[in-house]
Parts: structure tokens; sequence; C-alpha cells
């Protein structure tokens, strides 16, 4: 393959990523104050939404993956760091390159702090039906040495009915 097809091929999927990560971004910020009202409905559309475009970039990363391996560079960063030497020696792409990094990690940041309110919701949800119940909030969780709850004596199974 000529560089300037590659090029073009390279610059059409980076145009691609940066569309559909601006999407997550803006899907990521609308999820956070859907989470804050606890409207289900609502909540459902903007996962379903939030794993399309999930997808859609998985798919992206693996074309480049290809775009790479067919000119004998590796799918991996330096790959494609490879690549672009060779195909847009100009550095026309590498500003594209850097945005789309970027706004990545501002969504894995939005979608970590969606996470923590997720899991703040859901202590909460466990508190109260513990206060319904009589019953403490259980402790899925392992200790450090993979005992279960903690380790705490009152966690372990002693045996089954």
């Amino acid at each position: 393959m000529d560089p300037a097809v590659c090029r073009e091929h390279l610059s059409a999927l980076l145009a691609e990523e940066a569309a559909l990560l601006e999407q997550l971004e803006t899907l990521l910020t609308g999820e956070a104050s859907v989470l804050q009202t606890a409207d289900i409905r609502a909540l459902e559309g903007t996962t379903r939404a939030r794993q399309d475009r999930m997808g859609a970039l998985a798919r992206l990363e693996e074309q480049r993956g290809v775009l790479c391996a067919l000119h004998g560079f590796a799918a991996d960063r330096a790959g494609l760091e490879a690549l672009m030497a060779w195909c847009d020696p100009q550095g026309t792409l590498t500003e594209c390159l850097r945005d789309c990094a970027t706004r990545a990690v501002r969504c894995r940041d939005l979608n970590d702090r969606n996470g923590i309110l997720v899991t703040a919701r859901l202590k909460r949800v466990q508190g109260m039906l513990g206060a319904l119940t009589g019953r403490p909030a259980r402790l899925d969780t392992y200790g450090p040495r993979g005992q279960c709850c903690g380790g705490t004596p009152w966690g372990r199974s002693l045996g089954a009915a």
C-alpha cells in the first residue's frame, strides 16, 4: 500500500475515533446526571448507547491494529507510532492522535466518577435494606489472603445444613 493511501485510511480511523470519543464523553457526562436522579429508563438508554460507542471504539482499535500489521508493524502503541512515521512523516495526524488520547483519558475519568456514584448508591441501598431486615450488609469481597468477607470470624462459612 502506498504511504499516502495508508495516511488517508489512518486519518479516517482517527476522525471516526475522535467523533466516537466526543459522543462517549457527552454520554458519560449525562450519565452522571441520570445516576443522581435514579431514572432507570434513562439509565438503561444511556448504558446501551455507551456500550454501542465502546463496541465501535473497540472495532476501530482492531482496524488500526490490522492496518499496522498489514504494513509489518506491531499492533501496539509503538507500532502505531512507527506506522505514522512511515505514512505521515510530516506529522499531520499526530495532533489528532494526541486529542483522541486526551479525550479517552477524560472519558476514563468520567466513567470512574460514575462508578463511584453507582458504588455509593449501592452502599446506601444495602444500608437501607440492612435497616429494614435487621441484618447487617454483607461484604462480597475477599481479603488479602483470599478469605471471604475481609477475614472476620463471623464472615466464615462454618458449614451448610
